[in-house]
């Protein structure tokens, strides 16, 4: 890992603790229904195949932290077939840049789309994909979210078979009319997910957790291309960060609040219907517990060894009283609690890392 890039992963380490100490986000994930399609889909950034057409687009983007509108409207739709992942992305912009042209760089540095997959949803080995406007891309593996020191982050590593595409409604890096915006089409090939070479993984019927994040910069004219928007004494302002699910906080990096994608046998243009199961209910519990944790342990240097500690030992679910159990080691501590809807143990360890037995 380069020098520059170890600065950025320690960055987003030092958002990951600070905002952990925030309040619970009591925001519910978004869903949303990929249909199968029969249809080759060309990525080419027009998405004029009639599958496209047979799928509604996501509500608005919203801002990350879930209190206030975009400046610009932002959506998505998404298919799926047997071979690929399909997510098309439409984004409003007036004035449509990018100048990053080097792949694995760091594309959010550019007006950008990020998406972020966890396909077994326990917060660990996830992906994030990100495209500016130049259709420069950068992928990254993340073993652990940022929050937790020593998780590896996998720069340079990228996913074989990807396709993605651009197409902009104006003139890109014109400072002197006014565009509509871009559009992103991307392709992931379902064998990028897999964990041992035979596995079936397409998730036929199944849900995934995954987000959506656009990136967009206040920008400056500099002899007329465009440069990131600096304030009086020379340093970038921040960027805007707008989301599909909104987390609460500035961190995208909680795979636990991502939203929902539910892939349906059923082909574009029929109704399927997907409701979040009771399971996941008990992992946002646990997931809060776990933040709460981490807050414990920031103030008072050790884990608290009692579910007291933290403020609630129990909650009540569709009139269930479901308890947790808190199980102290030498390196941490496992919760867990037994799901009275599937009788499946569900456990966070000190790491976040959710396990479901």
């Amino acid at each position: 890992m380069s020098t520059l890039k170890f600065k950025i992963v320690s960055l987003f380490f030092i958002i990951g603790i600070a905002t952990n100490c925030a309040q619970n986000n009591p925001l519910v994930p978004r869903t949303y229904i990929a249909y199968q399609t029969q249809e080759e889909i060309s990525i080419d950034g027009f998405a004029n195949e009639k599958a496209w057409q047979y799928v509604p687009w996501s509500e608005k983007f919203i801002d990350i932290e879930g209190v206030k509108d975009p400046t610009y409207k932002t959506n998505i739709k998404m298919l799926w077939d047997e071979n690929y992942y399909y997510i098309l992305a439409k984004m409003e912009e007036p004035h449509v840049w990018g100048n990053l042209k080097q792949r694995d760089t760091i594309i959010f540095y550019n007006n950008d789309f990020e998406i972020f997959i966890d396909p077994d949803g326990d917060t660990h080995n996830y992906f994030e994909i990100e495209v500016n406007a130049l259709n420069t891309v950068w992928e990254l593996f993340v073993a652990k979210p940022y929050r937790e020191p020593g998780g590896p982050v996998l720069n340079d590593w990228n996913i074989t078979g990807l396709k993605t595409a651009v197409h902009v409604e104006g003139t890109l890096n014109n400072s002197i009319d006014t565009d509509k915006g871009w559009t992103v089409e991307i392709a992931i090939p379902w064998k990028t997910f897999r964990k041992s070479y035979f596995e079936d993984n397409v998730p036929r019927d199944n849900f995934w957790r995954v987000n959506f994040s656009r990136v967009n910069w206040g920008f400056d004219l500099v002899n007329g291309n465009y440069r990131r928007k600096k304030d009086s004494n020379g340093k970038f302002l921040p960027e805007y960060n707008w989301v599909w699910s909104p987390m609460g906080v500035i961190n995208m990096h909680e795979p636990e609040k991502w939203g929902y994608v539910y892939f349906s046998t059923k082909k574009a243009g029929e109704k399927a219907e997907f409701t979040i199961p009771y399971d996941e209910h008990i992992k946002w519990k646990l997931a809060e517990l776990y933040r709460t944790q981490k807050s414990f342990i920031n103030k008072h240097s050790k884990w608290a060894t009692s579910l007291e500690d933290l403020g609630f030992s129990s909650f009540s679910l569709k009139g269930k009283t479901i308890p947790f159990i808190m199980d102290n080691h030498t390196t941490g501590f496992n919760i867990s609690a037994k799901s009275p809807f599937t009788k499946k143990t569900i456990i966070i360890k000190e790491d976040g890392k959710i396990i479901v037995k």
